[in-house]
């Protein structure tokens, strides 16, 4: 069974000869089983385009996204931020955390936003392995950057979504950072079997992936499995 399916996903912007076509026509599919996809291509290929719409955070110009047999644009703006909420983890490069919160009030914010209650243990486990125990009332202009980097994961995976979207994790941070990042990516992914779609510039990480996907002149220019 697919936890992803992308049918027919166009993108353009602008009208008449002014027209960009970010994305076109573009169609592949995700099996179940948490599986490391990483999509790669130049600036302006459309690979960014492409992870806002599996993100929910921009609609197609056409096409189908469908995440777990739910057709994400069907849904009306608040059913869409719902599910966005509790399916999709979103990763940015520049952390997005809330700067008046402290490190625990942004990693359980879309439970609380849910106004569900935080399972403890699970909360306890994953700033454990994230390394924040003794950061949980530090506000993110007190941390690193990676330290940023790491809330803005344990933020991504509090509500178990599906799929994990993270847009190019390590391209705000030195190489030390980059490659812990990375590495716990890698761990929550087996760890919690879901499935993690990183775009990057980063040849090293594409090769730690199962699967790359090149994105040119927003179509798909070679989709490859590295790791059966």
């Amino acid at each position: 069974m697919d936890i992803l399916q992308i049918e027919n996903l166009s993108k353009i912007y602008g009208e008449g000869e002014t027209a960009v076509k970010a994305l076109d026509n573009i169609s592949f599919s995700v099996k179940k089983g948490g599986e490391f996809i990483a999509i790669i291509g130049p600036s302006g290929s459309g690979k960014s385009t492409l992870l806002h719409l599996l993100g929910g955070v921009d609609r197609p110009s056409s096409g189908k996204i469908l995440i777990d047999n739910t057709d994400i644009y069907e849904l009306n703006e608040t059913q869409l931020a719902i599910f966005r909420r509790r399916q999709i983890g979103l990763i940015y490069q520049f952390y997005n955390l809330i700067p008046i919160l402290t490190v625990e009030e942004n990693i359980t914010l879309p439970m609380l936003l849910d106004q569900h209650r935080v399972d403890k243990k699970q909360f306890k486990d994953i700033v454990s392995i994230l390394g924040l125990n003794d950061r949980l009332n530090h506000l993110p202009n007190q941390l690193s950057g990676g330290q940023q980097q790491r809330v803005s994961i344990g933020r991504a995976l509090i509500s178990n979504p599906a799929i994990i979207l993270a847009d190019e994790p390590t391209g705000n941070l030195d190489s030390k950072n980059s490659g812990e990042i990375i590495e716990l990516l890698k761990m929550f992914n087996k760890t919690y079997n879901q499935t993690l779609i990183v775009i990057t510039h980063d040849e090293r990480i594409a090769l730690q992936a199962d699967r790359v996907i090149e994105v040119n002149d927003g179509r798909i220019s070679k989709d490859e499995v590295i790791r059966p």
